[in-house]
C-alpha cells in the first residue's frame, strides 16, 4: 500500500495511491483512514510531504563507510539526534541554502515512519510499530556541524528535511537501497545491509530513551558519498520500493 498527503483545491488530505490516481483518506493511514470520494489524477494534485511528524530522528555515523569518510568511528550505541518538525517539506519543495553557510550536503536515507505509540520497546516490538518507509534527504550545513561539533543548528534549518514522495508499507528495511544523485549524477549508492544497526534495533533503542509517536519518523543513517549541493541544482533520493524524491535547491 501506498499512501501520501496531497494539496487540491486548496484542502490538503492524506491520499490512498492507486496507480497515477489518488483517492482522500478520512484521516491518517495509521488512525485508520479510509478512502472515500471519486479517485483524482497525481497529476491534478500536489504531494506534500507524506507524515506530518512530532519530531523526526535521525542517526549518524550508521554506514560504517560513511563514517569513515568523514574521519569518525561507528559509534558502540546509536548515535542520534533531533530534526524540528519545522524543518520537514515534501517532494518538488526548495531547499533553502542558508546565508551562514558555505558547505550545504545532501544525505539520502531510508525514512521509517511510526504507525503507533512506541515506548521502551524490543527490536519485535519495534517492527510492529512501522507503518511504512519514505525517502528522506538529512540535508546538512556541513561547515556549521564541523565547527560545532553539534548537529542542532547545522542540521535543523527550515527545509533541511525532504521527506516523500510517498510511504511504501511493503518494503524491506533490511534489504533496500538508497541513492542520490545530483543533477542527474549519482553521488551516493549503498544498502540498508549495510547498516552497523538495523532499522528495528533504532527504533527499539531510540524508544528507550523517547516516546515515539504515530507518523514520527526515523531517518537510518546515511552511505557514503555525501557532498556539496548548490543553487540551482536538483537532488534526487531513491530509496528501492519507494520510489524518488526531488527537490530543487534555492
Amino acid at each position: 500500500m501506498r499512501t501520501c498527503r496531497f494539496r487540491h483545491q486548496g484542502h490538503e488530505r492524506y491520499g490512498l495511491v492507486e496507480g497515477d490516481a489518488v483517492r482522500a483518506l478520512t484521516a491518517a493511514p495509521w488512525a485508520g483512514g479510509l478512502a472515500e470520494g471519486p479517485a483524482l489524477a497525481l497529476a491534478e494534485v500536489t504531494l506534500l510531504a507524506p507524515a506530518q511528524p512530532s519530531k523526526v530522528v535521525c542517526v549518524g555515523r550508521n554506514y560504517r563507510a560513511h563514517a569513515k569518510e568523514l574521519g569518525n568511528d561507528v559509534p558502540a550505541v546509536p548515535l542520534f539526534f533531533i530534526k524540528p518538525s519545522t524543518s520537514v517539506i515534501g517532494p518538488q519543495e526548495a531547499i533553502r541554502c542558508p546565508e551562514v553557510s558555505r558547505e550545504v550536503h545532501h544525505e539520502a536515507e531510508l525514512g521509517v515512519v511510526l504507525a503507533r505509540t512506541l515506548t521502551r520497546a524490543t527490536p519485535a516490538e519495534a517492527r510492529l510499530a512501522v507503518f511504512g518507509y519514505t525517502c528522506l534527504n538529512d540535508v546538512t550545513a556541513r561547515d556549521i556541524q564541523r565547527e560545532e561539533k553539534q548537529f542542532t543548528r547545522a542540521k535543523g534549518f527550515d527545509t533541511f528535511c525532504p521527506i516523500g514522495p510517498v510511504i511504501e508499507t511493503h518494503v524491506d528495511p533490511l534489504d533496500a537501497t538508497v541513492v542520490c544523485r545530483v543533477n542527474g549524477a549519482e553521488r551516493q549508492r549503498g544498502c540498508t545491509r549495510d547498516m552497523a544497526f538495523d532499522a528495528f534495533a533504532l527504533l527499539a533503542f531510540i524508544s528507550n530513551v523517547m516516546t515515539l509517536l504515530p507518523g514520527d519518523v526515523v531517518a537510518t543513517g546515511t552511505p557514503e558519498g555525501v557532498g556539496p549541493i548548490r543553487r540551482g541544482d536538483w537532488v534526487e533520493v531513491e530509496v528501492s520500493g519507494v520510489g524518488v524524491l526531488r527537490n530543487p535547491v534555492v
